[in-house]
């Protein structure tokens, strides 16, 4: 038994050995281009918790949340640009800015839900793309907006360990506000709003802090995205991106902290995969299928994995993941014993103590 234990243990941390070594030391050993890839992928992964907020906890579509992100990254490269503040003094400028408009949209989720709800957000994030995104002063019209690296984290490797300590904190907020009686909340109104009501759960305001901490994440991961390219442009932040970013929460797996993580990383990695596996050479040389480029790749294999997801596997990476997880935390540290069998009386029932 101690043999089989200790094998166990050492597989367990081969493997998990490994994965650090995946995320910590890997990027070191490629070039600054492909460490700004990778830090974009830990970015993604901050976008994903950010809506995971809203549509796992909350049961709310945001079809607009790349206003979210993109309103956190003009708001970080304007106040380091134009007024010179510091990184971190934008970055809190930053959060209250994302705070403020998404509990403005979550005083409107109060009065509708669904599908009318994703409709209106939709609309704003049309509305922040033709308009708030065309104030030149805010995001220096088509050459874009300056953003530079925070100076102790210039280098490209620096920025990537800066980003993954703010994924870390993000995981622990999320994982802070689950644990506690906001989270169960929150999963209760989602389930039933009615019973959840009739416990003492109040859907306006549970509803606004889920709004509100998912509004923080997203400029958080906005203002960290304009910093990783050093300048950020309206273009950025098309409908399109509002897509990418739900079918990747989706197919990570909604409310599973880890699949959401690994599928927005990939997602976010689904370009760069295709140029480096070449993978859209192959597609494109198949005469009956039309030519795919790179960048097109998230909204090609976005649509069929998230078919196969609410087909095959509702819970999408997490749920593919989870004997995974369970398998490296190990058995547990004080097995149950086996309850004893309650005896047998002469007419076959069971006698209770």
């Amino acid at each position: 038994m101690n043999g089989h234990s200790t094998t166990g243990s050492m597989a367990r941390a081969t493997v998990l050995g490994g994965l650090a070594a995946l995320v910590l030391v890997f990027p070191l050993t490629r070039s600054g281009i492909e460490v700004n890839i990778f830090t974009e992928a830990v970015i993604y992964a901050i976008v994903g918790l950010s809506l995971n907020v809203l549509l796992g906890y909350a049961g709310q579509i945001s079809l607009g949340h790349q206003a979210f992100v993109g309103i956190g990254a003009f708001t970080s490269a304007y106040m380091t640009t134009v007024h010179e503040q510091n990184f971190v003094a934008a970055l809190g400028v930053t959060m209250v800015v994302g705070a403020l408009q998404a509990l403005f949209l979550g005083f409107v989720s109060l009065r509708i839900t669904g599908l009318y709800f994703a409709l209106v957000t939709l609309a704003y994030g049309r509305m922040a793309e033709n308009s708030l995104f065309n104030i030149t002063s805010l995001t220096g019209g088509s050459t874009g907006q300056a953003a530079p690296k925070p100076a102790a984290f210039a280098s490209d490797y620096r920025y990537y360990y800066l980003c993954l300590a703010v994924l870390a904190v993000v995981l622990y907020v999320d994982w802070r506000l689950t644990s506690t009686k906001t989270g169960r909340a929150l999963l209760a109104i989602r389930q039933d709003p009615k019973v959840a009501a009739s416990f003492g759960a109040s859907l306006r305001r549970y509803t606004l802090i889920a709004f509100i901490v998912s509004g923080v994440f997203a400029s958080i991961a906005g203002a960290l995205l304009a910093h990783n390219a050093t300048s950020v442009v309206s273009s950025q932040f098309e409908f399109r991106l509002a897509l990418v970013f739900v079918i990747m929460t989706v197919v990570g797996g909604l409310r599973s902290r880890t699949g959401v993580v690994v599928g927005s990383a990939f997602f976010s990695l689904t370009d760069y995969l295709f140029d480096k596996l070449q993978l859209a050479g192959a597609i494109n040389a198949i005469p009956i299928l039309p030519d795919l480029s790179a960048d097109l790749a998230p909204l090609v294999v976005g649509p069929l994995l998230l078919i196969f997801t609410l087909t095959r596997h509702p819970g999408g990476f997490g749920e593919m993941l989870r004997p995974l997880g369970r398998w490296l935390r190990g058995p547990p540290s004080h097995p149950e014993e086996p309850s004893t069998p309650a005896p047998v009386s002469s007419n076959g029932v069971k006698a209770h103590a």
